[in-house]
C-alpha cells in the first residue's frame, strides 16, 4: 500500500509520527460510455464557456459564487495558506465511550502506521484504548478539508474513521411514523422468537457481493461467446497539437494541388507550342521556294543582253 498522508498523532504532550493509508478499496466493475451503434468511446471535454477553449487539469481552479452573483477563484496556493491545511497533525480532542459514537456519522476508514524507529508510543496508545474501552475523537485536515474522526483499535492497528459533521445528518421526519401502531404481546413474542432462531455471531467473510459476481460472469460469457471486439481508440492529444496536424495536412494538400496545377499548365503550353511551330516552318518553306524560282527567272534576262 502507498501512504496518502504523513504527519503525527498528538494527545497531550505525547507525539506519535504516523503514516496514513486507505483501509478500503473498491472492487466494483468499472464501465465507460460508448456509442451503442458502433462501440466508439464517448469522451467529454473540459471546455471554457467564456473563451470556448478546451482546458487541461492544470489550468482549472476552484471558484465560489456568492448569493449575490459574485465569484472568487481559489488556487492550491490559497488552500495551502489555511492553518488547518498546513498543519500535518492528528489532534486528539477527547476520549469517549465506544457506544457513544453514532454509526451514521462514520464515513471512510484509514490505517495508521507508526513512522518512527521506536513504536512504543503508538503501542501505548493502542493498549490504552483497548483497556479503557474508549474511542478517541480527533481532528485533522485531509485533501483540502477539515475532518472530524474517530480513532479506535482494530486488531493490532490504530484506525481512523472520518465522520461527517452533525449538521450534515438529515432529520428523519416522516408523517407515516407520527402515529404509533398498537403491537400485541403475542406479536412481539413471535417476532422475538424469529429473531432468536436467526441469531448468530457476525462474520463478514460469510457474505459475498452476488451482484458483482453475476455481472462478471455475464461479461466473461460475452467475452468467450464471440461478442467481444478489439477496441481501437486514438490517444487524446492536446488541442494545439491537433490544430498543428490539421494545418500541416492542409498545407500538404494545397502544395499537392499547386504542383498538379503547375504540371498541367506546363504540359498544355508545351504541346501548343509544338503545334504552332510546325505550321510556322511550313509557311517559311513555301515562301522560300518561290523566291528561288524568281532568281532562276532573272538568269535568262541576262543572256539576251550578252547577245546584243
Amino acid at each position: 500500500m502507498r501512504s496518502i498522508w504523513k504527519g503525527s498523532l498528538a494527545f497531550g504532550l505525547v507525539n506519535v509520527p504516523v503514516k496514513v493509508y486507505s483501509a478500503t478499496e473498491d472492487h466494483d466493475v468499472s464501465f465507460h460510455q460508448v456509442h451503442a451503434e458502433d462501440g466508439g468511446r464517448i469522451r467529454y471535454q473540459r471546455r471554457c464557456e467564456v473563451c470556448g477553449e478546451v482546458v487541461t487539469y492544470d489550468q482549472i481552479a476552484k471558484a465560489y459564487d456568492s448569493p449575490d452573483g459574485q465569484r472568487v477563484i481559489l488556487t492550491d496556493d490559497d488552500f495551502a495558506t489555511l492553518p488547518a491545511q498546513a498543519k500535518h497533525e492528528i489532534e486528539v480532542l477527547q476520549f469517549v465511550p465506544n457506544e457513544q459514537i453514532d454509526p451514521i456519522l462514520l464515513d471512510r476508514s484509514y490505517y495508521l502506521e507508526p513512522d518512527s524507529r521506536s513504536p512504543k508510543a503508538y503501542a501505548l496508545l493502542r493498549r490504552t484504548l483497548e483497556e479503557t474501552d474508549r474511542t478517541a475523537v480527533v481532528h485533522f485536515a485531509l485533501r483540502n478539508k477539515t475532518r472530524l474522526a474517530a480513532l479506535r483499535v482494530r486488531g493490532d492497528v490504530l484506525v481512523v474513521q472520518t465522520m461527517i459533521w452533525p449538521d450534515e445528518v438529515r432529520a428523519a421526519e416522516f408523517e407515516s411514523l407520527d402515529e404509533q401502531p398498537e403491537i400485541s404481546d403475542k406479536e412481539l413474542a413471535m417476532s422475538a422468537s424469529l429473531v432468536e432462531s436467526m441469531a448468530e455471531d457476525f462474520d463478514a467473510s460469510a457474505f459475498t457481493d452476488t451482484y458483482t459476481e453475476q455481472l462478471r460472469t455475464l461479461i466473461d460469457d460475452k467475452l468467450t461467446g464471440g461478442e467481444s471486439f478489439t477496441a481501437v481508440e486514438e490517444e487524446d492529444e492536446p488541442a494545439d497539437v491537433v490544430d498543428l496536424v490539421a494545418a500541416l495536412r492542409r498545407s500538404v494538400a494545397e502544395r499537392k494541388k499547386a504542383r498538379e496545377a503547375a504540371s498541367g499548365s506546363t504540359g498544355d503550353g508545351g504541346g501548343a507550342g509544338e503545334k504552332e511551330k510546325a505550321p510556322a516552318k511550313k509557311t517559311s518553306t513555301a515562301k522560300k521556294a518561290p523566291a528561288k524560282k524568281a532568281g532562276s527567272a532573272k538568269a535568262p534576262a541576262k543572256k539576251p543582253a550578252k547577245a546584243s
